[in-house]
């Protein structure tokens, strides 16, 4: 069974007609019912609004798929918002990165260990190329600390945001410790804590690239 002719299943089920499913998930029946069919993909934000609908979670979805030569996997069932972009390489404006639940755009994952707080972030710039491209979206765990060689996101105190690679660099005069911010292409500086007043935000947990043709 495939993941259409599950949302059909379940919505027959629940006794829901085509136009009451739409109307649920504020589209139309002509989308719902080519994606019932299988002629028609589904976003990530549209299947979890087709799992609320059906009381379900987006793997459940998945799991009903009869097996095939190519396994499907579940792209997850926790909502991670997407609170701003991040301009690696050149600071840009930061959004507090402990959202409320009311962002505009969300990811969903399978890493249903994360805290609260978790949010993701898009990369702009090429200050870390070749490892990330503009574009690709990390996953960032702000009550995960960093180890040496992790990548995180930082700020400094006006509220700027980076995205860069983490190394320790010892501790200073005052017992505090100092850590340098890397990026991994060799055109741009590194920035160090005891130099510039800077904080670690959170560390990556998941990173995703898409295709580009």
């Amino acid at each position: 069974m495939s993941v259409g002719k599950e949302i059909r299943r379940r919505r027959k089920a629940l006794k829901l007609t085509l136009e009451d499913m739409a109307y649920r998930l504020d589209s139309d029946t002509g989308n719902l019912s080519r994606m019932e069919r299988g002629q028609q993909g589904a976003s990530e934000a549209m299947l979890h609004k087709v799992a609320h609908v059906l009381g379900c979670t987006v793997a459940d979805l998945f799991a009903g798929a009869e097996p095939s030569n190519v396994t499907q996997t579940p792209i997850g069932s926790r909502r991670i918002p997407i609170v701003s972009y991040v301009r690696a390489g050149h600071m840009a404006e930061a959004v507090n990165p402990y959202p409320a639940g009311d962002a505009e755009e969300w990811i969903l994952t399978d890493l249903l260990e994360l805290s609260a707080g978790a949010f993701a972030l898009r990369i702009r710039g090429d200050s870390m190329l070749p490892e990330f491209r503009e574009g690709d979206t990390v996953i960032i765990d702000p009550a995960i600390a960093p180890l040496p060689g992790d990548y995180v996101v930082a700020k400094n105190g006006d509220n700027e945001a980076t995205f860069k690679k983490y190394r320790p660099r010892g501790i200073n005069e005052h017992g505090d410790p100092v850590f340098e911010l890397v990026p991994l292409n060799d055109d741009y500086p590194s920035m160090r804590s005891d130099r510039t007043p800077i904080r670690i935000i959170g560390t990556m947990v998941e990173h995703r690239r898409y295709r580009k043709r």
